[in-house]
């Protein structure tokens, strides 16, 4: 049996829609290679990249240091399996936990399993540690949230496409509004068996909602008086995508329990992490959580490539400077158009609110002419634009860019 060879955009698209299950609407572009900030697709027409494969190619595409890191290991070692030691588990382990200032690290593959091993983590430690009794803790999220789609994510999540049909949900979530720290003192203060607060520092999904000054650094205050976990998802946040290492680091707020996934490995392999300290993390013994691919020896050392880029790039400093310039330039635009009514974000992590329905196609129409114009972008939420280019992207590049998406606009 013969593998075919892809000769057109249109060939792929057919392959996927007939072979392939129906679970994501993508944007009809087929793409067949990548370099730093440019993506070309199969017919060569060369694009922007400014969604960076959803805040996981942070250090650009086919970054050298990151892909000869993988295939430098790959030659050598590339899976045991937890039933042994690998000789870069440990020396992974010690610099992530040294770069983000915790005592320990549980490594595993995705971003979904990262949120599903800290519910567990948190569970355990209220049930060990603070007392609640068992099958009792809860767990406070947010509208809006997006986390992953596994069963027990979704059963928090208020995403009617996410839940349909995928009952029964597990039970133990308190939902609570976003940015709001009187919502979260009362849900603390009315239930005695909270165990942690699951929070996203910004939540990027649902539109790059950016909470108020000060709502993480009040929410990390009421934790800590409940004696109650704050957890911060960073999956798409953190690893320097808003103009700090992590977007807790914008109000100096250590997580009880921290995620990581995305650009830990640069996009080139899927890593996540969670991050804690002794007294949370301990409560997790052998047999209790794992995965095969957890920690392999290809992870590591993909991650501790990716990570160094970050600090010898100095990434987020970049992002902190070129997002202020992102937003300005559009802000300055969006003066004279009614098309777009809001831009948002903190570093280069962005997003324009278009000034229609949700269920209008407006959104949709702009990234389509974005995409004939040589830049690729997607809406969330409708009409909502979401802007996150790698971070290694130049002012010359972020400026043709803006060029680009305010000509786009000007022709709706």
């Amino acid at each position: 049996m013969s593998v075919v060879e892809i000769k057109s955009s249109q060939e792929a698209i057919e392959l996927e829609n007939k072979y392939g299950a129906h679970n994501y609407h993508p944007l009809p572009v087929v793409l067949s290679k990548a370099e730093g900030v440019y993506m070309w697709d199969v017919e060569g027409k060369k694009y922007y990249d400014f969604l960076s494969a959803y805040s996981a190619v942070n250090q650009g595409h086919a970054h050298p240091k990151i892909v000869g890191a993988m295939c430098e290991q790959a030659k050598k070692l590339s899976l045991t399996s937890r039933a042994f030691y690998n000789d870069v588990l440990g020396k992974y382990e010690k610099f992530a936990t040294e770069y983000f200032g915790f005592d320990k690290l549980l490594p595993m593959n995705t971003g979904a399993e990262a949120v599903e091993t800290a519910i567990k983590l948190c569970r355990k430690w209220a049930y060990e540690k603070k007392g609640i009794p068992e099958e009792k803790a809860q767990i406070i999220v947010c509208e809006n949230n997006f986390h992953g789609r596994t069963t027990t994510i979704i059963s928090f999540s208020n995403d009617a496409d996410a839940r349909k049909n995928f009952g029964p949900y597990t039970p133990g979530f308190i939902k609570i509004a976003y940015d709001n720290t009187e919502a979260l003192e009362k849900a603390l203060t009315e239930n005695d068996n909270v165990a942690g607060f699951l929070v996203e520092p910004i939540q990027g999904e649902a539109g790059v909602y950016v909470p108020s000054e000060g709502y993480l650094r009040k929410a990390k205050a009421l934790c800590e008086k409940h004696n109650v976990l704050f957890i911060a998802d960073e999956i798409q946040t953190g690893i320097a995508r808003t103009g700090k290492l992590l977007a807790v680091d914008h109000e100096n707020v250590k997580p009880d329990i921290l995620t990581l996934g995305k650009a830990i490995s640069g996009g080139v392999y899927p890593v996540s992490a969670v991050l804690a300290n002794n007294e949370v993390m301990d409560v997790i013994k052998p047999g209790q959580h794992g995965s095969t691919f957890g920690g392999n020896p290809v992870a590591a050392a993909v991650a501790i490539a990716a990570l160094e880029v970050v600090q010898e790039e100095k990434l987020a400093e970049r992002s902190e400077k070129l997002g202020e310039l992102f937003r300005a330039k559009l802000n300055e635009y969006i003066k004279d158009t009614d098309i777009v009514s809001l831009v948002r974000g903190k570093g280069l992590l962005n997003a324009i609110v278009i000034n229609d329905t949700e269920d209008s196609s407006t959104a949709w129409d702009i990234c389509m002419a974005l995409k004939e114009n040589g830049l690729l972008a997607k809406p969330t939420h409708g009409n909502i634009i979401r802007f996150a280019p790698p971070l290694v992207i130049t002012e010359e590049q972020l400026l043709d860019c803006v060029k680009i998406i305010t000509s786009t606009i000007d022709k709706f």
